[in-house]
């Protein structure tokens, strides 16, 4: 079995992530050769190279400084009738001189296999492409397609999907995050300003997208709108049985760390049903430590009276 029980992913640390099984090579190629211009086409961010020189311009420096960081999470099962289905990624790692933060959310429906996978193989996926680094953008929309072919071929087939929330801190510098799905992240800073760094793609916000693939909105009495009467987002991976009406393209977000960055939010919707970004930042402003952050921001969507399965993931910078 290639899942956790709700039990241990509570108690066990977050799970290593395992080598990825299928060959995407082939994939890679056919994908490269036919990439969607609209889809891959805009401005690009160079993600730099530190040469180690220490001495840069120091007023640059002070806006867009070196920071340290640390990070914590929390999960809660909730209480919707079906096992745990959020899976996170929180981890560091070095990939060519650089160090790196790892982090994400990944929110399943309709079985927890492809929020497992993702969250045993997206980063790998993202990090193995050779354009990452000059090309963060075209690099994370392709891994996002590339894998999201493997979990329809070899995963799941037509039922199961997940949300995706990934965000990579590059140095303390800078930091990458791509989403689909409404599993958000944002960013906090000491001067109270409150950044959305992800787009919640929601069927109302999105009707154009599902209705030019042939597919349609729809709502019940009493129920949110759903793509087809099915799906409460019009992106995500998986879901074969919809995917010709619903998508797998990331939005992405390339932002600095400036010098009075304090948070990075990520978490699933089970929190943001029931609070807003400034909500969440309030809640923890004063905490000084990444996990009792991410455990406060649980309880308190708890006591909001949240029913669904809860994770979040609190990266501090110090």
């Amino acid at each position: 079995n290639s899942t956790y029980s709700p039990e241990e992913i509570l108690m066990h640390p977050v799970k290593k992530r395992r080598a990825a099984s299928g060959d995407l090579r082939n994939a890679a190629k056919v994908l490269q050769n036919q990439e969607e211009e609209d889809h891959l086409r805009e401005e690009e961010e160079e993600i730099p190279h530190d040469d180690g020189n220490e001495d840069d311009d120091e007023e640059e420096d002070a806006k867009y400084c070196r920071r340290g960081f640390g990070h914590g999470y929390h999960l809660v099962k909730g209480q919707m009738g079906h096992g745990m289905e959020d899976y996170i990624v929180a981890d560091t790692k070095t990939v060519k001189g650089h160090k790196l933060g790892l982090y994400a959310i990944f929110d399943g429906h309709s079985g927890r296999n492809v929020a497992d996978y993702l969250q045993s193989h997206l980063f790998d996926n993202i990090l193995s492409q050779p354009d990452f680094w000059k090309k963060p953008k075209k690099a994370i929309k392709r891994a996002y397609k590339l894998t999201d072919d493997y979990i329809l071929s070899s995963v799941v087939g037509s039922r199961g999907g997940s949300t995706a929330v990934t965000a990579i801190v590059v140095d303390g510098k800078k930091l990458v995050v791509a989403n689909v799905g409404d599993s958000r992240a944002i960013l906090c800073r000491e001067s109270d300003v409150v950044k959305q760094l992800t787009v919640d793609h929601e069927p109302e916000k999105e009707r154009d997208l599902v209705e030019r693939k042939g597919g349609f909105i729809s709502t019940k009495p009493g129920n949110v709108p759903r793509v087809d009467g099915q799906l409460a987002m019009t992106r995500a991976f998986g879901d074969g049985r919809l995917k010709e009406h619903i998508s797998v393209r990331p939005d992405i977000e390339i932002v600095q760390i400036h010098g009075d960055t304090k948070f990075l939010i990520l978490a699933s919707d089970g929190l943001w049903k029931v609070m807003s970004n400034e909500e969440a930042w309030d809640e923890i402003k004063e905490v000084r430590n990444a996990e009792k952050a991410a455990k406060a921001l649980v309880d308190e969507a708890l006591a909001r009276g949240s029913k669904d399965d809860i994770s979040c993931v609190v990266v501090f910078f110090n």
